[in-house]
C-alpha cells in the first residue's frame, strides 16, 4: 500500500462576506482536491485541544497521530530536533522569533522575512552581548530560530509565552512572558531592542526600505519529547517533504527522513511544482510521502485571502493533482488532503477548531461529498473530536 499525506497548513477558514460566503477552500478551483472528496470520504477533525495552543505544534502532532497531552512538551523542542540538537534532561529549548515591533504593536512577526543570513548576524550579536552563562542563540532559517538553555532554566510548566503570530497588529503587552522565568526572557527581549537599534544589518534593511528586525521575541519553550516511531505504531515508513523546522523535527522525532527541495520556501513564493516532482519520486521509495505547504498558513496571518486561494489552487495543481496520478499506477493505494488547524484571514491567527479532511483509495468508501470545503465536511456528519484518531483510520 501507498498512502500520501498533503497538508495545505492552515487552509480551513470562516466564510466571508467578499467570497459570497464561501471559505476560501470554497471559492478556489480544486479540482484535485474536489475528486478526493468525490472518490472518497470527507469529515471534520478537531487536532487542537482547548486547552492547549492552537498552532501547529500541537495540530500537526496530532494529525500524526500522536496525542498532544502525551507527547507536547513545547514547539521549541521540536525545532530542535529539525537541527538535529540533542536535548538534555535538564535543557530547554525557546523559539526565538526576529519581529518588527513599533509603539507596542506587533507590526510583523518575520521580520519582514528577514534573511537567514542577516539573521544570523543579528543572533551572532545577540550571542555575544546578552546570552547568560549556559544560554545560546542558534541561527535557524529565516526569522525562525531558538535559544537553548543548557544544564537548566528556570521555567517550568507555569511559564507563559505566546506566538506573535497571535498578535499581529496588536498590543503586545498581554503577550509578554509571565510566570517563573518570564522576567529573564522579557530582559532579553528588552536588551535586545536597544542592541538592534542600530545593528549594520538593520541600519542596511531601513536604507533598503526594509523593515527592520527590532528585537526578539521568545516563545514555545520546552524539554525534550520523546515520540515513539511512526512506523512500529502505523506499520508504513514516512518521508517528510516541508520548508518548515516544526514539521522537519516532528518526522525526525517519528523515524521518518527528509526530502529537502530546492526552492521550498515555507512561504507564498515557494516551488510547488518542484515540491510535487520531489513527492512523486519519494512514491518509489516510501510507503508513505507527507507533503507540508506552508503558504496557505502565511498568507492567512497577512489576511490575504486571495492570496490564500491562489496557493490552495497552486498546491491542487502541482502538489495533488501529480500524486493522485502517481498514486494510480502503484496498485493499492490511500490519498489524505488536510489542514493542521484553522487560521482565519479575519484575525490573522492560529484558531482552535475542526478542520475538513478528504480521504480516497483503496478500502475507503466514498459518501456523498461532491467536493472539498468545510461545508461539504460538515454535512458528511462524520467528526473526530480527538484528531490523532485519523492517522489509524487513514493507515487502517
Amino acid at each position: 500500500m501507498k498512502y500520501v499525506i498533503v497538508i495545505p497548513d492552515g487552509c480551513a477558514d470562516e466564510p466571508m462576506d467578499v467570497l459570497g460566503g464561501k471559505t476560501p477552500m470554497g471559492a478556489a478551483s480544486i479540482p484535485h482536491m474536489d475528486a478526493v472528496a468525490k472518490d472518497g470520504a470527507v469529515g471534520l477533525a478537531n487536532n487542537t485541544p482547548s486547552h492547549l495552543p492552537a498552532g501547529s505544534e500541537v495540530a500537526n502532532l496530532s494529525l500524526f497521530g500522536y496525542r498532544p497531552d502525551d507527547y507536547f512538551t513545547g514547539r521549541a523542542p521540536l525545532e530542535a530536533a529539525a537541527q538535529g540538537i540533542e536535548l538534555g534532561a535538564e535543557d530547554w529549548a525557546v523559539r526565538c522569533n526576529l519581529v518588527t515591533v513599533e509603539d507596542g504593536t506587533m507590526v510583523d512577526f518575520t521580520a519582514g522575512h528577514i534573511s537567514t543570513e542577516e539573521a544570523t548576524a543579528l543572533l551572532k550579536s545577540a550571542q555575544h552581548e546578552l546570552a547568560p552563562d549556559g544560554f545560546e542563540f542558534v541561527p535557524g532559517v529565516s526569522y525562525r530560530n531558538l535559544l537553548l538553555a543548557r544544564g537548566g532554566a528556570p521555567f517550568t510548566s507555569d511559564t507563559r509565552t505566546c506566538a506573535p503570530h497571535d498578535y499581529t497588529d496588536l498590543a503586545i503587552d498581554p503577550a509578554l512572558p509571565s510566570g517563573p522565568g518570564g522576567d529573564l526572557l522579557l530582559d532579553l527581549m528588552n536588551r535586545s531592542e536597544a542592541l538592534f537599534a542600530d545593528h549594520p544589518v538593520n541600519l542596511a534593511r531601513i536604507a533598503a526600505g526594509e523593515r527592520p528586525a527590532t528585537g526578539l521575541w521568545l516563545w514555545g519553550q520546552g524539554r525534550a519529547p520523546s515520540l515513539p516511531l511512526f512506523k512500529e505504531r502505523y506499520g508504513a515508513q514516512g518521508v517528510m517533504i516541508t520548508a518548515v523546522d516544526l514539521l522537519r523535527g516532528i518526522a525526525a522525532l517519528a523515524g521518518w527522513p527528509r526530502i529537502e527541495v530546492e526552492g521550498a520556501t515555507g512561504y507564498l513564493d515557494t516551488d510547488y511544482a518542484a515540491k510535487g516532482r520531489a513527492a512523486v519520486k519519494a512514491l518509489e521509495d516510501y510507503d508513505l510521502v507527507c507533503v507540508h505547504v506552508e503558504a496557505t498558513d502565511e498568507a492567512s496571518h497577512e489576511g490575504r485571502h486571495v492570496a490564500k486561494i491562489e496557493a490552495l489552487e497552486q498546491i491542487d495543481t502541482h502538489v495533488v493533482g501529480p500524486l493522485r496520478e502517481a498514486l494510480a499506477t502503484y496498485g493499492d493505494h490511500r490519498i489524505l488532503v488536510t489542514p493542521d488547524h484553522p487560521t482565519y484571514c479575519s484575525t490573522k491567527k492560529h484558531t482552535h477548531g475542526d478542520v475538513p479532511f478528504a480521504m480516497a483509495g483503496t478500502g475507503i468508501d466514498a459518501d456523498d461529498a461532491t467536493a472539498y470545503d468545510e461545508f461539504q465536511a460538515a454535512a458528511s456528519g462524520r467528526r473526530l473530536g480527538d484528531g490523532e484518531l485519523l492517522m489509524g483510520e487513514f493507515t487502517g
